[in-house]
């Protein structure tokens, strides 16, 4: 079996148009959430979000195919762009068959949806754009990664909430681990910051209403979190197994070891309240790499800034780890981001191979009251300089869906 190694990482946040942007603000202790600019808030319980900002997706993207993507596939693309520029390569045709895409997205084209259906009221069937299925679809993200990077191996978009990035890292760990291929792009993209999607989630009662603060909105494991803040973007890794990443002289940022998956066979939006099946997939990512649940030193907490999951969240952690849980280094990036959705779990894993390469732990804003339910190490103070050897990231969504994704720094 095939060892795995990321040999890039690449994003667009609300904290930055690139990685390195992204990652020195985000250790800066910068929010990336304001107030909403795409549309007008004054109906809404929630008027802020975590936003990309000043984002050209003509930078990377010919003008006229740009307008037939959703900003969540114009995101999934220009971090594919960034991906190779910074591994300094790109697939040669004969490696083509043997690199491929998996990119989750957990809502789609919600935006062309409310303007087809306005359209649809106003104007009748005669009037919806023959591009609106192919630009709306979840899967259009993987499928334009693919034909931007010439990857015809797999191509597939999963579509599992909150955990749809991370689902797609694990899976495109394990079509390197079993050979079905030695290059894969993998992550998450999202943008549904638009009134069909902060109405829906208003709705459930799941986004904060903290409006006069935007940046200490999101505030995970905090005794004051009231609910998440809606982000956008995309988060990528570029993956290849070992011998193909040294034959060709690649950097290694760090190893994939071990990837988790769960359900919890218990509500559609809620989890258990002991975190039973987020220590399932947690437990499954640390059995497979072979290592005592004591190895683990950091982990990037699905974190989210609601009452429920943080708490169930700290419990699964403790199930696993037992008092070893008091030892690890935990820290919260939506608390800077907000909830990328789909595309979280791409972002968390891209700062945690950035964690593990430059040694460097980001720090948690907006912990000020902590929870005396949430009393583990949430790393508060500031990002901490350490060597991290294994880094887990950890994503949770609705329909009690859960993936982690174990990385290790790499040692030859």
């Amino acid at each position: 079996m095939n060892r795995v190694v990321v040999t890039s990482v690449a994003a667009v946040t609300p904290l930055g148009n690139d990685v390195e942007t992204s990652w020195q603000n985000l250790l800066a202790g910068k929010s990336g959430i304001g107030e909403i600019t795409k549309f007008d808030t004054t109906d809404f319980a929630t008027r802020i979000a975590g936003e990309v900002k000043d984002f050209d997706p003509t930078v990377f993207i010919n003008k006229k195919e740009a307008r037939r993507m959703e900003s969540f596939t114009q995101y999934a693309v220009s971090a594919t762009k960034m991906l190779f520029e910074d591994a300094g390569w790109s697939i040669p045709d004969s490696e083509k068959h043997r690199a491929g895409s998996i990119v989750g997205v957990g809502l789609g084209g919600l935006q062309i949806i409310e303007d087809m259906h306005t359209k649809l009221m106003a104007k009748g069937p005669g009037r919806i754009s023959p591009f609106f299925i192919p630009v709306m679809i979840a899967n259009m993200a993987a499928g334009q990664v693919s034909i931007a990077a010439g990857a015809m191996g797999p191509n597939l978009c999963t579509t599992t909430a909150c955990a749809s990035g991370t689902h797609a890292v694990g899976l495109a760990y394990t079509d390197i681990v079993m050979d079905r291929a030695d290059i894969m792009i993998c992550g998450g993209a999202e943008s549904t910051i638009c009134k069909l999607g902060v109405a829906g989630f208003n709705a459930m009662k799941a986004l904060s209403v903290r409006n006069d603060e935007p940046e200490k909105a999101s505030r995970p494991f905090d005794a004051d979190r009231t609910g998440f803040i809606m982000g956008e973007g995309s988060g990528l890794l570029l993956l290849e197994s070992l011998e193909h990443a040294t034959a060709r002289g690649a950097k290694i940022l760090a190893e994939v070891v071990g990837f988790g998956a769960s359900g919890d066979a218990y509500h559609m939006t809620a989890p258990p309240e002991d975190g039973s099946g987020m220590s399932l997939a947690m437990a499954a990512a640390v059995r497979e790499a072979k290592v005592d649940p004591s190895e683990i030193d950091h982990i990037n907490a699905h974190g989210t800034s609601t009452k429920l999951n943080d708490l169930c969240e700290t419990r699964a952690i403790k199930t696993v780890f037992g008092d070893h849980a008091y030892d690890i280094s935990i820290t919260a990036n939506k608390s800077q981001l907000g909830h990328l959705l789909g595309a979280a779990g791409g972002v968390e894993a891209a700062f945690a191979v950035k964690t593990i390469a430059e040694g460097i732990i980001p720090g948690t804003v907006n912990r000020d009251t902590p929870d005396p339910d949430c009393d583990l190490d949430i790393c508060v103070d500031g990002p901490r300089k350490t060597q991290v050897n294994y880094a887990l990231s950890n994503s949770f969504g609705f329909g009690g869906t859960n993936a982690c994704v174990l990385f290790k720094r790499f040692e030859g």
